[in-house]
């Protein structure tokens, strides 16, 4: 607390960890901000509250995430990786240094100051002073044969000022460090301090300790006007044929179960606020296992197999600590006067259809809305059985489907579906109550049609949406809309992943890089045919695909829906790997609208970017992976329009 209240030690970013920009949703990185700068205040004072943004390692940068640091508060914001093309443009230019607007909408609310480090995030070329390091030390002893201290000033001048012509100020921030550096801290300030001492002793530049508040104030101070930004810095490349657009998608397990942990800490803590507190549990846990989550080696997918099972399990320790506080709350509001507790337990295996709860002969569901309007959702959750007598909070019977799981075990096990008519309420929960039936009150034996490839194209809709699919191929056709009717033909598709062994760069696919070894997909079977079966219920209506072992799809229209809407539904995996191939898999959908090769992205699930093809707002693009250079992260939604 002293180093902090005397300026010699200074938080910058603070949150719970430095996290990604690309696979976050904002809703996580606001809690993830907030759970760490809170961590600081309470433990060392609002003295130490962070007056600088640092992502000096995330691999892009979003709008979002900008507009989200000027409305925290913070001064400026600071990042070191950015398009090699875009970095020598700002170099010529002197544009390293800028405003940066993240939202239209905001406007100058979402503008901060924002440099890009000259040096990465390392040391000056030459003045690596840790372990491991290969430069030489501060020689100061003129008796030694190996004094050095003119070489080494005259060096370390040489670089401030090649820094220095690329920025237009008289201050420059010059990074020492590194990743896993000043594991020996005593060797390197002791030669930073000679460095220090002999570089002001010559006089040509005024070096000295500092801290990136300062140099903000300092840069504030020469009252510059800055170049404005209004796009993002994605997607990132470090060179001609190394784009980092491979980590949008890698270990999609793991992004996915982290928006399942979102979405459970929100509801978590929603009802931890409205009780009085339970003994050994909270939402604590989940916070700060979400917080780590959040990490741009984390939910990146880019960790070790190890570590990504690591933030699985924390995740998981965390959910089921949530789930025992929602239980207690949920269970005291539903509890009648002198009634025993309710046992609630959650279904935390529904992408296996899997709940040992309502896979038994009577059960209850109790369905919480932590949103603030009603909600109108399709419930499914798997069952034993396949005639119920289903009853609402108010003890009228519901409509259901119940649909085999596999369509070639029509004896079970099923997936039950029912739709609440009246909806969910805001902030609300109801109940639901399924018990056994001896006789059919309501829907209970789906229609089941399986196609037979070769036949007529055929289509199925729900009165808002008709889906046309192709009699041959099995493969969605068309989608006829709100008086639109739209050519769609969506295919599943493989990009071989290059293993580095070419003409042009030795740079393989991997966890971080997309680099695909040719501009032409690989169908996942000669003439990407499915298998169709239909099963048409009355509040559902399925297509389940089937294109390979590893892969199936099933696209389901809902009948009480009022907006136009088809839910895609993938299984891919394990994928093959027999024929040595690396496979990226893809979902193409290929439609008849004029688009000008233009599309729309969320930034982490807020406004969203305008995309053009093989194109740069800021620069001119050299297109050197046409299919890698072309893709970005989409967290929520993607849109193209005539």
């Amino acid at each position: 607390k002293t180093l902090v209240n005397n300026k010699q030690l200074e938080f910058v970013n603070a949150g719970w960890c430095m996290n990604d920009e690309a696979s976050t949703d904002y809703n996580s990185i606001i809690d993830q901000m907030s759970l760490g700068l809170r961590f600081v205040n309470d433990t060392f004072g609002p003295q130490a509250r962070p007056r600088v943004a640092w992502h000096i390692d995330p691999f892009g940068h979003s709008a979002e995430q900008v507009a989200l640091f000027a409305k925290m508060g913070f001064d400026g914001f600071f990042f070191a990786r950015l398009d090699y093309d875009d970095w020598n443009k700002r170099l010529k230019e002197n544009t390293a240094e800028m405003v940066w607007r993240g939202s239209p909408s905001l406007g100058a609310e979402s503008d901060l100051f924002t440099g890009v480090l000259y040096y990465f995030y390392g040391y000056p070329p030459g003045f690596c002073y840790d372990v491991g390091c290969d430069d030489p030390p501060i020689q100061d002893d003129p008796d030694l044969f190996d004094y050095n201290v003119p070489d080494r000033v005259n060096a370390f001048v040489a670089a401030a000022m090649d820094q220095a012509q690329h920025y237009t100020t008289k201050n420059i921030m010059m990074t020492f460090g590194m990743d896993f550096n000043y594991q020996n801290a005593h060797e390197n300030f002791k030669n930073i301090d000679k460095l220090i001492k002999y570089v002001n002793k010559d006089g040509r530049v005024h070096a000295f300790y500092s801290t990136p508040s300062r140099y903000i104030d300092a840069v504030h101070a020469a009252n510059k006007t800055w170049t404005l930004k209004s796009d993002d810095f994605f997607p990132y490349a470090d060179g001609p044929y190394h784009y980092w657009t491979g980590y949008f998608t890698s270990r999609p397990a793991l992004k996915g179960y982290t928006r399942v942990c979102n979405n459970i800490l929100q509801a978590c803590k929603q009802l931890e606020a409205i009780s009085n507190g339970y003994p050994n549990v909270s939402s604590i846990s989940l916070q700060m296992s979400m917080g780590i989550d959040q990490h741009h080696d984390a939910v990146s997918g880019t960790s070790k197999q190890h570590v990504a099972y690591d933030y699985a399990k924390r995740l998981h320790i965390g959910q089921v600590e949530c789930e025992e506080l929602m239980g207690y709350v949920l269970s005291d509001l539903a509890a009648k006067d002198g009634s025993p507790p309710l046992d609630l337990q959650f279904c935390e295996y529904l992408n296996i259809s899997v709940c040992p709860a309502s896979q038994s002969n009577s059960f209850n569901v109790m369905v919480y809305n932590p949103l603030s309007m009603t909600v109108q959702k399709t419930l499914a959750f798997p069952v034993a059985g396949n005639t119920f007598d289903v009853y609402d909070d108010q003890g009228l019977l519901m409509s259901y489907d119940v649909f085999p799981i596999e369509t070639t075990s029509p004896a079970g096990p099923y997936t039950m579906y029912l739709h609440p008519v009246d909806g969910i309420p805001p902030l609300g929960f109801r109940t639901y109550f399924i018990r056994p039936s001896s006789s059919a009150h309501m829907s209970r034996y789906p229609k089941i049609y399986r196609h037979v490839n070769g036949d007529p194209d055929f289509t199925v809709d729900n009165g808002i949406v008709i889906l046309t699919f192709d009699g041959t191929t099995g493969r969605l056709k068309a989608i006829f809309s709100e008086g639109v009717l739209a050519s769609v033909d969506q295919q599943f598709m493989w990009w071989n992943a290059s293993d580095g062994n070419n003409i042009n760069s030795n740079q393989a696919s991997g966890a971080y890089i997309f680099r695909p070894n040719g501009t032409i997909p690989i169908e996942v079977n000669a003439g990407n045919i499915a298998q169709v079966t239909v099963i048409k219920g009355d509040v559902v209506i399925e297509v389940r695909q089937v294109f390979t072992p590893w892969l199936s799809q099933t696209i389901r229209l809902y009948n009480n829906y009022f907006w136009p809407c088809a839910i895609f539904d993938y299984t891919v995996g394990p994928i093959p790997f027999s024929d040595g191939l690396g496979k990226e898999v893809i979902s193409r959908f290929s439609t008849n609208l004029t688009t000008g090769g233009v599309w729309y992205t969320d930034a982490n699930g807020r406004e969203m970017q305008k995309r053009v093809r093989n194109y740069r707002p800021t620069w001119s693009l050299d297109v050197t992976e046409p299919v890698a250079g072309n893709y970005y992260p989409v967290n929520s939604r993607i849109y193209i329009k005539d």
